[in-house]
């Protein structure tokens, strides 16, 4: 029988201390680590001392001193996301959000405060939310995607390629993604600077973080309304139609959700993978040698460096024991990405490749698994392969210490990546694809991996040599994804 062990949001004894033998004496209310301020700027580091002395799952310290567990074990976090009834998502459930401890004004609380969305939801209605997102999913034509996101790459390219140097996470990276989210969300007008920096504010936490997400807010908004009065062939439209009824409200934060979300996540994978590639020159030499393809490369960057290192949250619904350790009903528990696939016991040497392996964490798993993933992977796949094709002399510009991240508890976020190549040309950016015939939507798709299509039935118009070459989202053009096929009439 495993000891019973400190719980950090059990409330029952208030002068319980930490575990018998913690090294952590000192470093915050109860000795446990804190995972914010100076003591936590290698958060990595931090969670390799908390597995040292806790095990797979350890106690810790979040903003304002609340507790929490970190799930630090690869198999542990895959019971503990794959486990809805002993773990579920929504906030309401957790100890310190009953209780007052959280106060309105926490750092994360955009991370706690419950929304009217299928990552908070359960059961019925869980089925009902995710329904309208993994349903539109099964029907999605990703070689429409992977041709629309070439043209977006190129587009983008054109732009700094005659200059022979760029900011590959500024000019690219933070880039392509809201152009692609933009086009599939049925808003390709509101793609720009404004759009893309209001993202990234928004998910930093600055002072300015508040008026960012109103920006973001106001065009989603606007869009709902847009869609509401006259539905069309896009993703906003198909939630507003689905049958599964979904409000305003609803629609306009799963609308959010999928944008920042998939955006953040993306941004962060294409940064990843091409500093890898520029600064790992065996890895380039898999690449060009033909040992390992792009979408390879794009795992093994899931593996190493996730987009997102941890989730928050999952809570207890019941007393339980996870790692060794006693959960208490009410507990919250961080779903620890990062650390999870850095797990000695499955990866005792971590410079081992793991080709071939999507065991990773990096998109979660369970009923509440990214269902967007197949999209976040194409973006990856088909942005640096076709950046890469453009600019293969592509080198990094400063010394690899010189790069800079900007760190929080969710993720690190490259803050630049300087390059320099030969001066290239600018190439001419397909038109749009045609329109493919419909296809009914799976209603066993819940997962939204890719559905077999059928063929377009006419070919891509070709475009005139004289013709300039357009943006990857004029405010105009019908996207690819308003030729989307409808979707399925329910979960």
């Amino acid at each position: 029988m495993t000891p019973e062990s400190h719980s950090p949001t059990g409330t029952d004894d208030p002068a319980l201390g930490p575990p018998p033998g913690c090294p952590a004496h000192g470093t915050g209310p109860g000795g446990l680590r804190r995972l914010y301020g100076p003591e936590a700027e290698d958060l990595g580091a931090v969670y390799e001392k908390l597995r040292a002395e806790h095990g797979a799952v350890a106690p810790a310290l979040l903003h304002d001193d609340v507790p929490i567990w970190v799930v630090l074990g690869h198999g542990e976090n895959l019971h503990m996301v794959s486990s809805p009834s002993q773990y579920c998502k929504d906030t309401r459930m957790w100890t310190p959000m009953r209780e007052g401890t959280v106060k309105p004004d926490h750092p994360l609380m955009p991370h706690f405060a419950w929304q009217p969305i299928c990552a908070h939801a359960e059961g019925d209605e869980h089925l009902r939310l995710r329904g309208a997102v993994t349903g539109a999913m099964s029907t999605i034509d990703y070689r429409g995607i992977r041709r629309y996101i070439n043209r977006a790459t190129q587009h983008l390219v054109n732009k700094f390629c005659e200059d022979g140097s760029a900011d590959l996470v500024g000019q690219f990276a933070e880039h392509l993604p809201m152009a692609v989210m933009c086009e599939i969300l049925g808003m390709p007008e509101e793609y720009g600077d404004r759009m893309v920096h209001a993202a990234r504010d928004c998910l930093k936490g600055s002072e300015t973080a508040l008026v960012s997400h109103a920006y973001v807010v106001e065009a989603l908004d606007r869009l709902t309304a847009r869609r509401r009065a006259q539905p069309e062939e896009d993703f906003a439209s198909h939630l507003i139609t689905h049958p599964a009824g979904l409000t305003d409200d609803e629609v306009r934060e799963h609308l959010r959700v999928v944008l920042l979300a998939a955006y953040e996540a993306t941004a962060n994978l294409l940064a990843n993978v091409l500093r890898v590639v520029l600064t790992d020159p065996g890895f380039r030499a898999q690449l060009k040698g033909g040992q390992m393809t792009v979408p390879e490369a794009v795992e093994q960057s899931l593996w190493d460096e996730p987009p997102f290192s941890t989730v928050f949250a999952y809570f207890a619904k019941q007393e339980t024991e996870l790692g060794g350790q006693r959960i208490r009903k009410g507990d919250g528990l961080l779903l620890g990405i990062a650390p999870g696939n850095v797990d000695p016991r499955l990866r005792p040497d971590l410079t081992a490749n793991m080709q071939g392996n999507r065991s990773h964490l990096a998109f979660s798993g369970g009923p509440h698994e990214c269902p967007g993933q197949d999209i976040g992977r194409a973006i990856a796949d088909v942005g640096v392969d076709a950046l890469l094709t453009r600019v293969p002399d592509v080198q990094l510009a400063c010394a690899e210490h010189e790069l800079r991240w900007r760190s929080s508890i969710s993720n690190r976020h490259l803050v630049e990546l300087p390059v320099t190549f030969a001066p290239k040309e600018q190439q001419d950016v397909m038109q749009p694809p045609a329109v493919r015939p419909m296809t009914p939507q799976n209603p066993n798709n819940r997962r939204g991996g890719p559905p077999q299509q059928p063929q377009p039935t006419s070919p891509e118009p070709a475009v005139q040599a004289d013709e300039p070459a357009p943006a990857p989202v004029p405010d105009r053009r019908p996207g690819v994804f308003r030729r989307l096929v409808r979707w399925f009439g329910g979960n």
